[in-house]
């Protein structure tokens, strides 16, 4: 047993846990992030698990990570390398050494590494002992069969033991980081609250991992310290929780309930779950039985008086085309959450990417024109769904607001605002007839029409798909009243541009490059422009979060830099949509289209190699 071990200070550091599907490497994360949330770190995280429901056990393709970057000051990314690894089988490690630094910690369940895993694994031989592992510093725990020690007395089946050897490991990373047991053991409670005996196993095997790492020589235990954080109520949120209560206190402010209609897709049903648990909030939700039930139930739910929002992801914006151009015709209201992830066609169900760019600004027959947001972080998800509901009801018209895989899952921590800071939304509802009122009747400031609630007396109008007279809705064929009204639909738009913020700029606002993002790229981003800063060059960041329409100030940022780089996760959608804004002005660009997140380290690879091209 170790007499006083010394324990070392460190900022930051990363940890990856990872296994098979079942192994619960997601749920083992969660617990840990949030352990360090409640101690008082920072912290960002990045679940990465497969796109197959079932994928084969003991395969890299089946294997499931968690990656969790914790910090005594603000972390923005879940870090690009691992400082601890722990790998629950061969594939799991075979999958996953690349990501570990030089000199980190990997902890590896030895019971696993049979010639059975190791074949599936890919390798020819046992790795352990191999010389690419001599880099780091290797546990060989046999947390499988300490698990079953740990439970010999108690009366579970076989299969019920082995799902508690992810708490081992966790156990072990406890003691690793000096973090306390409290709450990971109330979640037992609370979890398995009618299964006692389930509760004592995961306790037991807990407790079991965190003494075997104190009694282990070769494990040296971390410290990091809490971190100063402004006052306030912090919860760990992630980007799909954050919309669903978005758009639910959008709904608060405007004095109307939210309705939800959504078929599931990964990576956005979550949206729908969440707001489905809110019907004391007023909440409606419906899960239809395909993408195109779902958004016309929506607009039915905007005609009737109600937020209307739909959510999905790429392959089920393609079938709701077609009904936004209903929304688009009538002019009401509706938010359309696409949470982006790898395509085309089913793809990368599971990871991210930013792909759906052109999609969203122009996969729509006719002149078509919506307004696009897109969030840049887990937390102000929250923000930009209150925004886009904002919009949506004030301007009368379809908002489509855009997250990704990276954002849905991703969690960081949230201090929970007061409703009282958020402004009250007025959407224009005419509740009595009026003189001379006319539906498609417009003000000059937004271009927005009235919108009449369906058994208000003496409001009746007519409604529909088929082009209609500017002023009475009437069903016209005129031509000139026809142009006359696709182009005020598409200043309506654009007339956006004066109520939204000017594009700011993190860093001076003049230099040697402009790195340009959009998205979820954000902490990425401004990460790799922070390092280079204190490097000492002259970089940095302009990052949209409102793609249509653009900021009125962005022309004059670009003109202000010698370089500009656009970074996207795809082929360079946003950097040929600025293209078109701008001609005048050229833009460099990095994509990265291997359904991960952007690293630090490769970004400021390619931004200094810009930087030195001459």
């Amino acid at each position: 047993m170790n007499k006083k071990t010394e324990v070392v200070e460190r900022d930051e550091m990363v940890i990856r846990f990872s296994g098979d599907s079942g192994d619960g490497m997601q749920l083992t994360g969660t617990l840990f992030s949030n352990t360090a949330a409640l101690f008082g770190n920072y912290m960002s995280t990045f679940p990465d698990y497969p796109s197959e429901i079932r994928a084969p056990s003991g395969t890299v393709g089946g294997v499931s990570g968690f990656q969790v970057h914790v910090g005594h000051s603000e972390v923005k990314t879940p870090g690009d390398l691992a400082d601890v690894l722990v790998s629950m089988n061969p594939a799991a490690l075979k999958a996953n050494t690349k990501w570990v630094k030089r000199g980190g910690v990997i902890i590896l369940d030895v019971d696993n590494f049979d010639e059975k895993g190791i074949k599936k694994a890919g390798y020819d031989s046992n790795p352990i002992g191999k010389e690419f592992l001599d880099n780091f510093m290797v546990v060989e725990a046999p947390i499988t069969s300490l698990t079953k020690e740990a439970l010999k007395d108690i009366d579970l089946d076989r299969r019920s033991i082995l799902r508690t050897k992810n708490m081992f490991a966790l156990g072990m990373v406890y003691w690793l980081f000096g973090k306390s047991l409290d709450y990971t053991e109330n979640f037992f409670k609370e979890k398995f609250r009618n299964k006692p005996m389930v509760i004592e196993a995961n306790k037991k095997v807990l407790k079991a991992g965190y003494y075997y790492a104190e009694t282990m020589e070769a494990l040296c235990p971390y410290n990091i310290s809490r971190a100063e954080v402004k006052k306030g109520r912090y919860r760990n949120i992630n980007g799909n929780t954050a919309i669903a209560w978005g758009v639910l206190a959008a709904a608060e402010k405007a004095g109307l309930n939210v309705y939800v209609g959504s078929y599931p897709i990964t990576p956005a049903t979550g949206i729908l779950e969440d707001v489905a648990l809110r019907r004391d909030l007023g909440a409606i939700t419906f899960q239809a039985e395909d993408e195109i039930a779902g958004i016309c139930t929506t607009i039915g739910a905007s005609f009737a008086g109600k937020l209307g929002v739909t959510t999905t992801s790429g392959p089920g914006l393609a079938l709701k085309s077609e009904a936004i151009g209903l929304a688009v015709m009538t002019e009401l209201p509706i938010v359309i959450i696409n949470v982006q992830r790898g395509g085309p066609s089913t793809g990368l169900p599971t990871k991210t990417e930013q792909a759906d760019l052109w999609q969203v600004l122009y996969g729509r027959h006719g002149e078509c024109p919506v307004v696009v947001l897109a969030a840049s972080t887990p937390s102000n998800c929250f923000k930009y769904a209150f925004e886009a509901a904002k919009i949506a009801l004030e301007h009368m018209t379809p908002v489509i607001l855009m997250s990704d895989g990276f954002l849905a899952n991703g969690t960081e921590s949230w201090r929970i605002p007061k409703m009282a800071d958020y402004p009250d939304i007025k959407p224009p509802i005419v509740k009595e007839d009026t003189k001379n009122w006319e539906p498609y009747k417009r003000d000059n400031k937004r271009l927005a029409r009235t919108w009449a609630l369906p058994g208000t007396k003496g409001l009746e109008h007519r409604i529909g798909g088929l082009e209609k007279d500017a002023l009475t809705g009437n069903v016209s064929h005129d031509p000139e009243n026809h142009e006359k009204m696709v182009r005020i639909r598409d200043e309506k738009v654009e007339k956006l541009v004066d109520f939204i913020p000017d594009l700011e700029v993190e860093g001076g606002e003049d230099g040697d490059i402009l790195v340009v993002g959009w998205g979820g790229t954000y902490g990425h981003l401004i990460t790799a422009v922070n390092e280079l800063r204190e490097e000492g060059k002259k970089v940095s960041l302009a990052h949209f979060n409102y793609i249509r329409p653009l900021p009125k100030n962005a022309g004059d940022v670009f003109r202000k830099f010698k370089k500009i780089v656009v970074c996207e996760l795809n082929l360079g959608q946003f950097a040929d949509y600025l293209r078109m804004k701008y001609q005048e002005i050229k833009f460099s660009q990095y994509n990265k289209i291997q359904g991960l997140p952007f690293t630090v380290i490769e970004l400021k690879k390619n931004i200094n190699k810009i930087l030195e091209d001459k």
